[in-house]
Order: structure tokens, then sequence, then C-alpha cells
């Protein structure tokens, strides 16, 4: 077998025991994961998931996909626990404890004091015999057969699973609190998401200067409008009211047109009526208003009717939404 081959196969192999890892905890839910997730949803408390090595790292990420999808909780090392982290807890909290084996000395360590402190405790674990799951309220099976690692030792099959039960557990969560497009947009302003869910075309005109002329002027000034502002088209404007908009194809028309285009005026170049737009309209919508009627530019205005600015498509796009 050559060099790429070995990979391909060693890569497919991984997929396919991971892939298998996954659907195979469809055969595990069962009350236990419907009573976990009524106990989260019905608890006035945040949830605190708990886990050590690779278990902290699925543990950590479940965290962040319930913060960002209306579930509040935070993450505690398991480790660090009983040296002061458990002050944590509170007594309407649920408590996801991660681990494959359930029988680590952390957790025999940290349980006898979650049990005190009488919150709930759900496990997630790959051994439904073991310590974890004894002493907890919610057992949520997550067994592999083997694991992906070609020596059947470094998580990797288990971890998957793992992390495919939080996001379940995060996604009926979601759904359960009616968690919608917008609540997602609050928590996430940052990165191209939360500019699709939340940028609006207004912001982005207000970047760009008003390359602007009147109706009288010529050829030549508004080719210098055009050019000086960098933004491939001017409007052509009359006490404050759009008139219309010459771009770069109505430059090259009047080209083509015209035999003496240095006396031809804004008004005879002018494409009419241009599309305008409210400024509060996402730049989501505005991008498929382009793609649509196949234009490269649109006008922003206000409530007020008011011409306001204008934008260009490479406008939106450079704001990572497309």
């Amino acid at each position: 077998m050559n060099f790429k081959n070995k990979i391909l196969e060693s890569a497919r192999r991984t997929i396919k025991l991971e892939s298998k890892s996954i659907n195979n905890l469809l055969n595990y839910l069962d009350d236990n994961f419907v009573k976990a997730v009524e106990h989260i949803y019905n608890s006035n408390g945040k949830v605190v998931i708990t886990g050590i090595g690779k278990s902290a790292a699925i543990a950590n990420k479940i965290v962040s996909s319930m913060n960002s999808t209306g579930t509040n909780a935070v993450f505690m090392h398991s480790r660090e626990a009983i040296h002061g982290d458990i002050g944590i807890i509170k007594p309407n909290d649920s408590i996801i404890y991660i681990s494959k084996s359930g029988n680590s000395d952390e957790i025999s360590s940290l349980l006898p004091y979650l049990k005190k402190l009488k919150v709930k405790i759900i496990a997630i674990t790959g051994n439904i015999d073991s310590y974890l799951s004894r002493f907890s309220d919610f057992v949520i099976n997550t067994y592999v057969e083997k694991e992906a690692c070609h020596n059947n030792l470094a998580p990797t099959s288990s971890t998957t699973a793992q992390l495919a039960i939080g996001d379940a557990i995060t996604i009926c969560l979601s759904e359960l609190n009616n968690f919608n497009s917008n609540d997602f947009a609050k928590f996430h302003p940052g990165g191209s998401i939360g500019k699709k869910l939340s940028l609006d075309i207004g912001h982005i005109a207000l970047k760009n200067e008003k390359p602007q002329v009147n109706k009288k002027a010529l050829f030549k000034d508004v080719l210098l409008e055009i050019s000086k502002k960098r933004l491939g088209a001017a409007i052509v404007l009359e006490n404050g009211k759009v008139l219309g908009i010459i771009t770069d194809g109505d430059i090259r028309r009047t080209i083509e047109n015209k035999k003496n285009v240095f006396n031809v005026k804004a008004e005879n170049m002018m494409t009419s009526s241009p599309i305008m737009i409210y400024e509060d309209l996402l730049a989501t919508k505005a991008i498929d208003i382009m793609k649509k009627k196949k234009i490269n530019h649109l006008l922003i205005k206000n409530k007020k009717e008011e011409y306001i600015g204008i934008v260009h498509i490479l406008d939106i796009i450079k704001e990572g939404i497309e």
C-alpha cells in the first residue's frame, strides 16, 4: 500500500467508526434522556458541566453551544472542583458529568460532595454500571464499541458520541425555549453569522461617500465624480430628490451611442427610478435583491423616504455576507 492510500484508508476508517458510534446512540435514547432534558428545562438554575481530560474539552464545547442558544451553562473542571470551584454550584443548578469510564479517581472524590449539595446529576457515560452511573439521577448512555484510534486507546469515537449527545441536549432545550434567529443574533454580534442575522444595510451605507451630480452635469463632471468616490456610480439629484443613477455601464453605453460624449448631460445618461431600499433592511436581504435584479448598486433611504446613501454589492461581500 502506498503512502497516499494508507492515509486515505486511515481517514475513512476513522470517519466510519465515529459515524457508527453516533448512529448507535439512537438505540440508547430513552426516558433518562427525556427526563434529563425536562429537568434542565423546568429548573431555574444554570447547567454546570464537568469532566476531565478529553471529556473536559467536550464539556467546554457543550457549554459554549448552550450559552449561544439560550441555556445558561458554565464549565467546572472535575479536579479543580474539590479545590474550591464547587462553589459555583447553586441549589437550583443541574450537573452534567461527562466520563467515558465513569470510574475515575476524580469522580469518586467529587460525587459525594455533589450529592450533599442535593442537585440533580446527569451522567453522560459509556459505562452504565459505573460509579458515576450509580450516583447519578439520570444516566445517558454513550457506549462505543471501539475507538477510532488504531490502538483503541485515544478517546475518539467516545468523545464524538459525547459531543453528539451534548448537541442533542442543547438543541432540545433551545427548541423548548423557542429560541429563534433574533435571539441568536443577540448572542452572536460578531463574525459572519452575527452580521448575517443583524447587520442592516444602513450601517454599510454610512461608511461610503455619496457620489452625486445634478441633472445638468456634463459627461466629464459625472466621470470625475464616479472616479473620485470609487463606488462605480453617481446619483443624479435635484433638490434632494433622486432622479436616477449613472453607473459604469451607463458610461460605456453613452460612449458607444454618442459621437460627442463631452456634451452629454447627466439626465440623458442616467437610469431613471433606481431601486431604493430602507436603511433597516438586513444586508442579507439586500444582497438577495441585487442578485435577483442583477444589479451592483442599491440606494438607501430612511423612513422619511429621504435618500441617505448608496451601497455597492462588494461592500456587502466585504462584510462576509454573500
